[in-house]
């Protein structure tokens, strides 16, 4: 009762109460009759995902009784909705949950539901493929009666935040991050603050990144914290898509309304396939990080490449007017997937020395041969003894959860190099930690994070982004301490 007086004092609108949490009996008359907002009444089965742990006879009697106190809505399961009458101004959702899949009759099982004197109809499933995210968007907006489709775990985080978006009368949030009662539901101050699931409608321009998996990104901070701050009527979106999935994802972007990407691993080099036009450096790269619909144009950019050599360059200070503005510098440069790849092609295009170090050989002779000239491919297992001016990650060695890891022996640290850690989370990662007691100047993640994702704002919105706003706002999600507004 104290969470929902709360919830309605945050100005929740409405609040579903799972009475099959209540281990004593229930007293509807305590729990309804000062209200401060509407109520969702229900009492979910142990086989439908709840706690109800008495009699299902007594479980009906509960909902009758929920009915009769007059309730604004309740929520039958589709085997019982036709035993319990409608009775007074209760509307009925009429609800589905499948926890192991999303099945190929939706609309069938939707059709049947309607038909049991349904006011909404409630169908949550699991997803298991991008496909069954999109089967169910499509049922929710063809939809002749209210319909609410939920499809569970991260792949279906689309069909949550975009409900309104598609016809759902209301969606689903869960009222603290440690307490889900459903896989892949949201926060409810992320799902209406960060995301403003309540504002977007069919004109509003989508973008997100996508990879697999995308729950550990930050992009969605930082480019909604500057949406909000720009007052732009525009929402960027955690886009979970596994490699078989991506083609046809990319295929469904624009009848989606999704206008951007930011493309993560492992979709950077396979992205290039789907663009019509593509930068010279994302060419050259051979990935790119960003892609744009532009009516039938789909256009591809590296803005890791632009972000990384700006954080080296603001290092390094070195002319503006020379051609090869880093010649006579080495970069050992740790990992050859495609982050490497970009500053990989960066450093060779102004004239670094760079020797290229993965834990699978074959991946780093392959990108050195694909550069030429001034790069090569050494063993893992020697890293240590090249002697370098910048070293540099891109492996995810020292990222969260594993913050104990480093890729490199601080006792191998120059203290006249640069140290460079494409890892933002967290920012101090133990190799920055050990570059600094050493006396290292250093490059964080941060840094890096927060430069390529201005360059994509700037692509994604036509405006100037807000460097310091992005960095203040990953600061604040990657920092141990929490402040609770």
């Amino acid at each position: 009762m104290a969470e929902h007086r709360h919830l309605a004092e945050q100005g929740v609108k409405l609040v579903e109460l799972r009475l099959d949490f209540i281990g004593r009996a229930v007293n509807l008359n305590r729990l309804l009759r000062d209200r401060p907002c509407p109520v969702v009444a229900t009492a979910r089965r142990r086989e439908d995902g709840g706690r109800w742990q008495r009699s299902e006879e007594e479980r009906q009697m509960l909902l009758r009784s929920a009915i009769a106190s007059g309730v604004e809505y309740v929520d039958l399961e589709a085997d019982i909705a036709e035993t319990v009458p409608r009775y007074g101004q209760t509307k009925r959702i009429v609800s589905l949950h499948d926890f192991e899949q999303t099945p190929d009759n939706l609309n069938e099982i939707h059709a049947a539901m309607a038909a049991t004197d349904a006011d909404i109809v409630k169908i949550a499933t699991m997803a298991h493929s991008f496909d069954d995210t999109l089967r169910m968007i499509r049922l929710v907006r063809e939809a002749k009666v209210p319909t609410i489709g939920i499809c569970m775990g991260e792949i279906g985080l689309l069909t949550r935040i975009l409900a309104h978006r598609y016809g759902a009368p209301f969606t689903y949030a869960t009222f603290s991050t440690d307490r889900k009662l459903a896989p892949g539901q949201l926060n409810w101050r992320e799902m209406r603050d960060l995301y403003r699931c309540d504002a977007i409608t069919e004109a509003t321009p989508l973008f997100g990144v996508t990879g697999d998996p995308v729950g550990h990104s930050h992009s969605p901070l930082i480019h909604n914290t500057g949406f909000i701050a720009d007052e732009l009527d525009a929402c960027y979106l955690p886009l979970p898509v596994s490699p078989q999935d991506f083609p046809q994802f990319i295929e469904a972007c624009p009848d989606l309304g999704i206008r951007g990407l930011s493309v993560t691993i492992p979709h950077k080099q396979r992205a290039l396939d789907h663009c019509t036009q593509v930068e010279a450096a994302g060419d050259g790269i051979g990935a790119i990080n960003t892609m744009i619909f532009q009516g039938e144009e789909i256009l591809g950019y590296n803005t890791d490449y632009r972000a990384a050599m700006d954080c080296l360059s603001a290092m390094l200070e070195p002319d503006p007017t020379a051609d090869q503005p880093y010649a006579g510098k080495t970069a050992l440069l740790l990992g050859a997937g495609g982050v490497s790849r970009a500053i990989a092609w960066g450093l060779y295009h102004r004239g670094a020395q760079v020797v290229l170090s993965s834990r699978t050989l074959s991946r780093a002779e392959q990108l050195a041969n694909e550069l030429g000239g001034n790069c090569s491919a050494i063993e893992w297992e020697t890293r240590h003894d090249v002697e370098y001016d910048m070293l540099i990650n891109g492996t995810p060695v020292g990222m969260h959860p594993q913050v104990d890891a480093t890729p490199f022996h601080d006792e191998a640290l120059n203290p006249e190099a640069i140290v460079f850690d494409t890892i933002y989370n967290p920012e101090q990662t133990l190799l920055i930690k050990h570059a600094r007691r050493v006396g290292c100047p250093v490059i964080t993640g941060v840094d890096m994070f927060v430069r390529q994702a201005a360059y994509q704002y700037k692509l994604f919105s036509g405006k100037e982004p807000q460097p310091g706003l992005m960095r203040q706002a990953i600061k604040d999600a990657t920092s141990s301490v929490r402040v609770n507004r």
